[in-house]
């Protein structure tokens, strides 16, 4: 049911975008050609265009699936409550904007097609506005609907410990499912009377009967831990008859090592304990993404990595570049480029040492790319390559990784994604000599929410933080 409402939901969500997408070029053209408001200040500089021109057969089906693939992996398709109105026009606007911006590439394959720039400009930000108050609308006539009683289902919840606190958790951040708790029943004579989140505990397992003739139940959710196989089988069984559906969830969270996910083989249910968004099309939508800012960014950079070649050339004996074996995604080895910072053999005498402030191996040279991150630029080339990821882990050492790897738990799940040249960690201030825990808690938490949007936020905030480095 859980699935089936989600998929309804961003149904219409996907309905509700084209709608607002569609009316916004209308929109635009409009008020180009029609309505006058421009023409004083902006004469028609390509003449008169018919509404055909932007919209007709081939552009409409071509938005079709330029908006729905950039809005479903920016996860505007996943109906969830928003922490605010502000993170949902965030996400609007990046994915408008990375959607006009491929749809106006797509153009230019066509030699007959000229588009005014104004229509263009018109169009985006109708379009922003329109899905923003779309979306805000929807979700207030959801939440009506629902004070009045409509569309919900009222449910169970067998079993009071961690797993059935994150089942209901988890309920309680997405209220447009509708899903209403009627009772907790647990054994546990001293968990009577308490509540998990908004629920309470309403008696033991035998009342599951009474519960279900006096109240109105479509669901049982059964949460029960390993421990209580047999109260669950025991139970099972006598409710066996009941017309309400009854789901359960399995006790695996002390397995889980990054989010769950249920795959089927042959009617086979099979738990995937270390699932990650960056599988399948994700993956290649991301790498698309790499390939395309990293060759820009690396046009963008490329007057700045010359002279930075020859002022390292210039300052101090040894070659440009600094080659150094780095663990990557399913721990295979790599070599990441850097601009070279250091003396020449900084390591002869001591071998692999991290990096420490004030380094006295560094190069007067150095320590001023050092600040600004320019060391990292030659890293795009590794980007393009396939090695590595524009936003992702950073990636340690071969003899730092095996260290790690058996002082910390869950290290090595860093390296089922891409190295990054930037990530969530080092937004956050852990670069260098910070603290390992804080730098993996990031990483984790990057790998299990990872989106475009997600992404496109980190690199926003690496130029912020790089620009404050330089005032």
């Amino acid at each position: 049911m859980l699935n089936k409402y989600h998929r309804f939901i961003g149904g219409i969500l996907v309905g509700l975008e084209l709608l607002c997408t569609y009316l916004a070029v209308i929109l635009a053209w409009f008020l180009r050609f029609r309505s006058g408001y421009f023409q004083v200040y902006f004469p028609l500089e390509l003449g008169y265009r018919p509404l055909s021109h932007f919209l007709n057969e081939r552009t409409a089906v071509l938005i079709a699936i330029i908006w729905i693939v950039t809005f479903q992996f920016n996860g505007l398709h996943r109906p969830r409550r928003w922490r605010s109105a502000f993170n949902l026009l965030l996400s609007i606007f990046s994915s408008v904007t990375l959607s006009v911006t491929i749809l106006v590439g797509a153009a230019f394959f066509y030699r007959d097609a000229s588009y005014s720039r104004l229509v263009v400009g018109t169009f985006w930000l109708l379009d922003i506005v329109l899905i923003f108050v779309s979306r805000i609308a929807f979700s207030m006539l959801l939440n009506y609907l629902r004070s009045k009683g409509y569309f919900k289902r009222r449910i169970i919840v067998i079993g009071a410990g961690d797993l059935a606190m994150m089942f209901i958790k988890k309920l309680e951040e997405h209220p447009t499912l509708g899903l209403d708790i009627v009772g907790i029943l647990d054994d546990d004579p001293k968990k009577m009377g308490t509540r998990l989140g908004n629920a309470k505990v309403v008696g033991n397992l035998e009342k599951i009967h009474q519960l279900l003739e006096s109240t109105k139940v479509h669901e049982i959710y059964i949460a029960l831990p390993q421990s209580a196989h047999r109260r669950m089988f025991q139970l099972l069984s006598s409710i066996k008859d009941q017309c309400q559906d009854i789901k359960v969830i399995p006790d695996l969270l002390q397995y889980i090592t990054l989010k769950a996910a249920v795959e089927e083989f042959e009617g086979i249910p099979i738990v995937n304990l270390s699932h990650t968004p960056l599988n399948g099309w994700n993956a290649v939508i991301k790498r698309l993404v790499d390939l395309i800012l990293a060759s820009i960014f690396l046009i963008i950079a490329a007057p700045i990595m010359l002279a930075t070649a020859i002022m390292i050339k210039l300052s101090s004996p040894g070659p440009v570049f600094y080659r150094q074996e780095r663990m990557g995604l399913d721990m295979k080895p790599f070599h990441m480029l850097k601009f070279r910072s250091m003396v020449q053999d900084a390591e002869a005498a001591t071998g692999p040492v991290f990096a420490i402030e004030n380094d006295p191996r560094r190069t007067r040279f150095g320590t001023f790319i050092r600040r600004y991150s320019i060391d990292e630029l030659p890293q795009l080339i590794n980007v393009i390559k396939g090695e590595m990821s524009l936003v992702g882990p950073r990636p340690e050492r071969s003899p730092f990784v095996e260290e790690f790897r058996h002082k910390f738990p869950r290290y090595a799940l860093r390296h089922k994604v891409k190295s990054g040249v930037t990530g969530w960690a080092q937004v956050n201030g852990y670069r260098g000599q910070t603290s390992i825990t804080g730098r993996l808690e990031h990483d984790i938490f990057y790998i299990e929410n990872w989106s475009l949007m997600f992404d496109f936020k980190i690199l926003v905030l690496t130029v912020f933080r790089l620009s404050r480095n330089a005032i």
